[in-house]
């Protein structure tokens, strides 16, 4: 039971009696009150013209895929044309410096070795790798198979050469892209070469390499 309240009005059982003025208060303090209530359950109060939005923790987001090698400076493919071994197309390339020779085989793979045909003198090479014979052997090429890590490989004469050659050289800025693969020779990074299909590549010269193909600047 509630005591007398502190504006003189009188408890009654029979009826609740105020002046206008008072009974406008309590339904103002009642209808706060709701609000304050209403503001308790829901996530979100919406008491503005402007759409309400809720907190949420986003998300980090997804890498953003990677630029699409360029398509400037392509050389002519047919130039490079030559039959492998096999007596089937392969695309063939002599560095400017004519101390690489490389090679894109359709569909398959693409690489390069010593023009001299020896173990392959790159810095920070691996010593050996794993032969045809089962048995460590020094690397000779450098190469990307279409579904594969680049790697250091050893191959069996020619290789990645021209046999008979020299190949053509490849200028520097020029991309040979064909059948899935793409190569390039820069003077600032040497020549690097891509599998489309993967993403996957290398980058070398002399003085090292990283598995990852070069894209021309701009």
């Amino acid at each position: 039971m509630m005591g007398p309240m502190d504006g003189g009005v009188p408890e009654t059982r029979k009826g609740f009696s105020c002046s206008s003025g008072r009974l406008g208060a309590v339904i103002l303090a009642v209808a706060t009150a709701a609000a304050i209530c209403t503001g308790c359950s829901s996530d979100t109060v919406v008491n503005s013209d402007q759409v309400a939005t809720t907190a949420q923790a986003t998300a980090p987001a997804a890498p953003s895929p990677s630029k699409r090698p360029s398509n400037a400076n392509l050389a002519n493919a047919f130039d490079y044309a030559a039959h492998a071994a096999d007596g089937k197309t392969a695309y063939y390339f002599t560095s400017p410096s004519k101390r690489w020779v490389c090679a894109i085989f359709p569909r398959k793979t693409a690489g390069c070795q010593s023009s001299t045909g020896s173990a392959i003198a790159i810095k920070g090479a691996p010593t050996s790798v794993p032969g045809s014979q089962a048995a460590d052997t020094a690397a000779n090429v450098i190469k990307v198979d279409r579904a594969a890590d680049a790697q250091f490989a050893s191959l069996d004469p020619p290789g990645y050469a021209l046999v008979p050659g020299p190949a053509v050289v490849l200028p520097f800025g020029k991309v040979l892209a064909v059948a899935g693969f793409r190569c390039n020779v820069q003077e600032a990074t040497g020549i690097s070469c891509l599998s489309e299909m993967t993403g996957k590549g290398f980058t070398f010269s002399a003085d090292g390499y990283t598995f990852q193909y070069t894209d021309l600047p701009g």
